[in-house]
């Protein structure tokens, strides 16, 4: 994270300076009196220290003698050098902090890289001057800690399937913790989570083997369902004779219908069956041209 840096001198300032000096230059030349000159440079360095622009999504504290006396900006503000200081320039608007945890244990003892990203902002600047000292460093080192404690309550089924849960309960708990430093956590996104090669191809070799699981559970059941209507049938065909001879026939003539097909019959199963006149018309349909 970019540190906050005091705003350099700015435009206005340096023009009044320039101003001053050029006047007073201006003025000793006329009179002859090296006084003026000297007055204009003084009056230029005042300005340029004691002229400050705040850009519009800015804060900064006024110290005076040490002492907390209010907030500037945005805008220009005017200060009295040597007597006030001002502090770091204040952010407020939304900005992101980039957080990992690297080989961080989970409820079920697996090691896992965690990226996250979160999303916080300054909602009270005189809080988060005072209150603590570098609160962008204080954000990214708690979003981490807090990232590792969750990761260790949670199982890697979880951390993989239920991301935005995990993002919602760390945004809770960070933002319980920098509230007192004026700062609000808007969001935590899990970016990613990594875990080990060997690990991910025990887990593929997982997957495969519990879809060969339903698969072959999916044909057992189909082959049971096949025999429960083998065994209907079969009932059928023991109470009605006729029936079974029926479809015996027919299956012999599906059989023998396509030309040049044989199909060798005992002789016990035409006599028994009838079947010596369907065997000859079959054969004079597939004698006609």
């Amino acid at each position: 994270m970019p540190k906050i840096k005091i705003h350099e001198i700015n435009g206005v300032a340096l023009l009044l300076f320039t101003v001053c000096v050029l006047a007073g230059i201006a003025i000793t030349q006329a009179t002859k009196q090296n006084a003026y000159a000297i007055a204009g440079i003084l009056a230029g360095l005042y300005f340029l220290f004691a002229i400050k622009i705040v850009r519009q999504w800015e804060k900064v504290a006024v110290l005076r003698l040490g002492r907390y006396v209010g907030l500037r900006g945005p805008g220009l503000c005017h200060i009295v050098p040597i007597v006030e200081t001002l502090s770091p320039y204040v952010d407020q608007r939304v900005r992101v902090a980039s957080v990992s945890a690297e080989s961080t244990l989970t409820r079920d003892t697996v090691p896992v890289n965690v990226d996250a990203i979160v999303f916080w902002m300054v909602w009270n600047a005189e809080k988060s001057i005072l209150e603590v000292e570098d609160f962008v460093q204080a954000i990214t080192l708690s979003a981490q800690t807090a990232l590792r404690e969750s990761i260790g309550r949670h199982e890697l089924a979880q951390m993989i399937t239920e991301r935005e849960t995990l993002g919602r309960q760390l945004q809770q708990i960070l933002d319980e913790k920098t509230n007192p430093w004026g700062i609000t956590v808007q969001s935590v996104e899990i970016r990613d989570v990594k875990i080990p090669q060997a690990l991910e191809d025990a887990m593929s070799r997982q997957a495969q083997a519990e879809r060969e699981r339903q698969a072959r559970n999916i044909l057992g059941q189909a082959e049971t369902e096949i025999a429960d209507k083998f065994a209907q049938a079969a009932a059928v065909y023991r109470n009605d004779p006729t029936a079974l001879h029926l479809r015996a026939m027919n299956m012999l003539y599906e059989a023998i219908k396509e030309r040049g097909s044989m199909v060798i019959v005992p002789s016990s199963v035409v006599e028994t069956m009838g079947l010596g006149g369907m065997l000859g018309t079959a054969s004079l349909g597939g004698a006609k041209p």
